[in-house]
């Protein structure tokens, strides 16, 4: 039905994550589109300016990216991505347009790849992995660390991987690793090869009836969970995990005050919520201003696409910036240079209340 887009003020584009056939799409597409109407694709992770190439001048001045996080009807975010040839007007309307009309949270990314959300989104579970092994947690021990106690949703770490697709977490990650270069937390982005055993076996989530969790129905009919064990990559009924830390800083009802009880506990639970959050702040302090100018876009974007409720620059903030890269130092983690300068300047916090206004850091300016 590709003579319909005659007929259209916007079209999205959404087919497979493969550059040659959206660029086929796009050949295609113009034969038909009006001049001056918008055209935009919802790549996950390709970049927006790739996709453009060849397109008439009038073509790429009205394309870009608009990356609407799935499903759309629950998650807020929408990533507004222009290309250097995108008309500022364009941008500025699909921002407002999303923002008013939409209900969206509506955030401007650099084209870089996985654009924000993702890019920081999929770090964060990769590294979860990477604790999985270092620290010898189990799936279920995971996703009981990292749901609601956090202020992350019930789905936490492997359920979010099931329901999004395991494919398309693996796609993510490979595709920042091959095209960010200079990206210092690169080797987190390696695929364990327990997790390339469970892609090739076709595993891949909800889509597939089985990933990291399979439903199945018990001896008396009634539904039952199992989980994955990493180990054999066998299924074994679920198991509820039990950690002081938690047990302790559960009834504390402020999200703000129960991590700093979290990230402050003796054990197992304590050490991996720690390594969690140092290397979650490491990576977001690296990251401005490649991915963002502004810190508050990251946090943004987490809340809305990824439905925390408290961002990432937040969160630093509610444990001490100071004391944290102290104790981020003396565990091997690495912030930014800005961030050291920040601290040795007057800026004791990423946001702060002034006059009524919440304010936001400004890396560039060094004001707020």
């Amino acid at each position: 039905n590709m003579k319909e887009i005659a007929t259209c003020d916007w079209t999205i584009e959404v087919v497979v994550e493969r550059l040659d056939i959206k660029q086929s799409i796009f050949t295609e597409a113009e034969k038909y589109r009006k001049p001056g109407t918008l055209i935009t694709s919802n790549t996950s992770g390709i970049p927006i300016h790739l996709m453009a190439e060849g397109r008439s001048d009038d073509f790429k001045k009205h394309f870009c990216g608009t990356h609407f996080f799935n499903p759309p009807r629950y998650l807020r975010l929408l990533e507004i991505i222009p290309t250097p040839h995108t008309d500022p007007e364009v941008i500025d309307f699909l921002l407002h347009y999303g923002d008013l009309y939409l209900g969206k949270t509506t955030v401007l990314c650099k084209d870089t790849p996985a654009f924000i959300a993702n890019r920081i989104g999929v770090y964060g579970i990769m590294a979860v992995f990477g604790l999985v092994e270092k620290l010898g947690l189990t799936i279920d021990e995971i996703d009981s660390l990292t749901g609601p106690v956090i202020g992350r949703p019930k789905s936490a770490t492997f359920r979010t991987a099931d329901v999004v697709g395991i494919d398309t977490l693996v796609k993510v990650a490979k595709g920042v690793y091959e095209n960010c270069p200079n990206d210092e937390a690169k080797n987190t982005f390696i695929i364990p090869s327990w997790l390339e055993k469970i892609v090739a076996n076709n595993w891949l989530g909800d889509k597939t009836g089985q990933g990291f969790f399979k439903k199945t129905k018990g001896a008396g009919g009634e539904k039952e969970i199992l989980s994955r064990d990493l180990k054999t990559l066998e299924y074994q009924p679920r198991t509820k995990s039990k950690f002081a830390t938690v047990e302790a800083a559960k009834p504390i009802d402020d999200l703000k005050t129960r991590l700093k009880a979290l990230v402050n506990g003796a054990d197992k639970a304590g050490e991996f919520y720690r390594h969690f959050h140092y290397g979650l702040f490491s990576y977001i302090s690296h990251r401005i201003p490649e991915i963002s100018d502004e810190i508050y876009h990251v946090d943004d974007a987490m809340m809305a696409g990824f439905g925390w409720e408290i961002g990432a620059f937040e969160s630093w903030d509610v444990l001490g910036i100071d004391k944290t890269v102290k104790a981020m130092r003396d565990a091997g983690y690495r912030v930014a240079g800005w961030v050291d300068e920040m601290i040795a300047s007057s800026a004791k916090s990423f946001y702060k209340i002034e006059t009524g206004k919440r304010l936001c850091y400004d890396v560039s300016s060094k004001s707020y």
